[in-house]
């Protein structure tokens, strides 16, 4: 029971992957794109965006912590219609992204309010404190027109272990084996980010929870796009 407790509250350290040289993190961030189409990632990203588009809709979308650009490669899939712009403020993240492309600060937007139907983060929220993310919330859902999307890690006990006790199957690599359980103990609960969205000025918004894969999605839809 006490060892339970221990996963009561966010607990956010330093990953690997923030200041690695580019022969590790090149390598690391294609593995992130492996367990994120075969693990859940790309499904919850997949079930979000038919929350709110169909099929043959045209809309612009930015991705923010894009990273190597896997969502917007997987988004083109889906919607050929649709412009999918990629933001990390690291270059050596970005160097495979598809265009177009953006290297900028999350916490300073070089964009305009409303420049975007839809703003999705995925896995990246839970690198900040409570605080910060409230800020970030608030900024991000300036900027669209239609709906903020949000998709992050469940933190739960099961997922935490996973990497560890799958690593001689799977064969991750060092970086995937330290930041991973990291972000897991960073993760939300699905109501703990449903309030701070709450306090960030946010109404309405929707959290819904991705199980096997124990990931957490959230839609905040403007006033004028509410279904």
């Amino acid at each position: 029971m006490r060892f339970l407790l221990v996963f009561a509250e966010r607990l956010i350290k330093p990953e690997l992957l923030d200041h690695a040289p580019p022969e590790e993190a090149q390598p690391n961030l294609a593995e992130l794109v492996r367990i994120n189409r075969d693990f859940g990632g790309h499904s919850t990203i997949r079930k979000t965006l038919a929350a709110v588009v169909s099929k043959g809709d045209k809309f612009t979308l930015l991705d923010i912590g894009a990273a190597s650009g896997d969502t917007a490669r997987l988004l083109h899939g889906l919607y050929p219609r649709a412009s999918i712009t990629s933001l990390d403020y690291s270059p050596v993240n970005l160097e495979a992204a598809p265009p177009p492309k953006l290297i900028a600060d999350a916490f300073a937007l070089p964009v305009p309010a409303g420049s975007f139907d839809y703003v999705l983060c995925s896995l990246f929220l839970h690198h900040f404190s409570d605080e910060q993310v409230v800020g970030l919330l608030r900024s991000f859902y300036d900027v669209v027109r239609r709906a903020l999307l949000v998709c992050d890690l469940e933190r739960n006990i099961l997922s935490y272990y996973f990497l560890p006790v799958t690593k001689w199957f799977f064969g991750w690599q060092r970086i995937t084996l330290h930041d991973g359980p990291i972000s897991v103990r960073a993760g939300f609960r699905s109501n703990e980010l449903l309030a701070l969205s709450k306090r960030a000025g946010i109404r309405d918004a929707r959290v819904s929870v991705h199980r096997p894969a124990f990931r957490l999605s959230l839609i905040a839809r403007k006033n004028h796009d509410r279904a």
